[in-house]
């Protein structure tokens, strides 16, 4: 074989499956989530989990020019990663970290720390104490998600000793919101009101300047719930990427999905009526059948719990899905799509013609929730930026 077509061929990302990612619907929902914000509300893109699996540099990159001002990951090397990649925009680490060398790197990538306990804050102003520099950080509450956060009652408290540090800089305080994508309505608008009343009641029992705080509260579903939540800033994840958390019509946002899975077959064959399909046989053909053998599988991230509930798309076509899937493939049934040859691309995630499939369809398929599916591709395939 000639050398330079195989440096070519293992180059490929696209030889059995791959993920197609869409910079511009990622800042063009920036935009459109931006248009729905209270004056002088800024929006940070939550980026964590390698972009939802999008890519966390593309999506980062896509969101600031989309208008986004701050970045949200979850973890330490998250926010090294972007910094590396020569992002300079406020990073926000919303996990919590509790070791000293840690919160050292911290401070030498500029990374703002998330506080739950004054334990690490007294950290923080040590570490900057020995270090001669200002190290900036924020505040989460617990305001109902009995997770992260400081308790309500000793909020007074804390604030007091953080102003009383010479290098550790309090620059805002936040809490999550529990409920602002469940239903039934009646209860997720009900505790969500009672966590922003939490919230609001404690920022009143603050003496410090609010207006030199960054106040959040919301994430996707609670900033397309209600403008009340908006507060300094929105934490923006789920509908950046283009997918709505709460049943509103998303055309009218103007939201756009930006990931598309897709993989090739590898194999057809000709089995006659009676034939099971995969491991356990949960499927037999019925009559005389032409199956595909598509290469991707469960360690790409298409959940075994799909088995026979999802189709693909092919010439914007549905394509039924046929037994188990297994770890590395997946097979098709596909007597009635003659054009469908080795190497045919499907279409397993995204939009092919004027059909859809979304990840809220596989997530209410298997049990989950759309942001597990997004962030269970994983990264054995290629991201494709397109």
């Amino acid at each position: 074989m000639n050398k330079n077509l195989k440096k070519s061929i293992e180059d490929d990302p696209c030889q059995r499956a791959w993920i197609e990612v869409s910079p511009s619907a990622i800042e063009g929902n920036t935009r459109a989530i931006g248009r729905l914000l209270t004056k002088g509300t800024s929006l940070m893109a939550v980026v964590k989990a390698d972009g939802y699996g999008h890519g966390a540099t593309t999506v980062a990159r896509a969101a600031l020019r989309g208008g986004a001002r701050e970045l949200g990951v979850a973890t330490l090397k998250e926010g090294i990663e972007l910094r590396k990649a020569g992002l300079e925009a406020p990073i926000l680490l919303l996990g919590n970290l509790y070791d000293s060398d840690e919160l050292e790197a911290c401070l030498k990538w500029n990374l703002t720390v998330t506080l739950s306990s004054i334990k690490e804050a007294i950290l923080c102003e040590n570490l900057a104490s020995g270090k001669g520099r200002n190290f900036q950080v924020q505040l989460k509450l617990d305001t109902g998600m009995a997770r992260l956060g400081c308790d309500l009652e000793d909020t007074k408290d804390f604030v007091e000793r953080i102003e009383q540090f010479r290098y550790v800089q309090l620059k805002g305080i936040y809490s999550h919101l529990a409920l602002a994508d469940a239903y039934p309505l009646a209860k997720a608008t009900l505790i969500t009101e009672l966590q922003k009343n939490q919230f609001d009641s404690v920022m009143q029992t603050l003496s410090l300047p609010q207006d030199k705080l960054c106040l959040h509260l919301a994430n996707s579903a609670g900033t397309l719930r209600s403008r009340s939540l908006h507060y300094d800033m929105v934490r923006v994840g789920l509908a950046l990427y283009g997918y709505s958390p709460i049943d509103i019509d998303g055309n009218s946002l103007d939201l756009r999905p930006s990931l598309a899975v897709k993989a090739r077959v590898t194999f057809l064959r000709d089995v006659p009526a009676g034939v099971g399909v995969s491991y356990g046989h949960t499927f037999v053909t019925s009559r005389p059948s032409r199956l595909a053998v598509v290469g991707i599988g469960y360690a790409d991230g298409i959940s075994r719990s799909l088995s026979g509930k999802i189709f693909g798309l092919f010439s914007g076509q549905l394509v039924p899905q046929v037994g188990s899937i297994t770890m590395d493939q997946l097979v098709l049934d596909v007597t009635d799509h003659p054009d469908i040859e080795v190497g045919s691309v499907i279409t397993m995630l995204g939009k092919d013609g004027e059909i859809f499939i979304s990840p809220q369809q596989w997530s209410h398929l298997s049990g989950s929730i759309p942001w597990e599916v997004l962030c269970g591709f994983k990264h054995r395939l290629p991201r494709v930026v397109i």
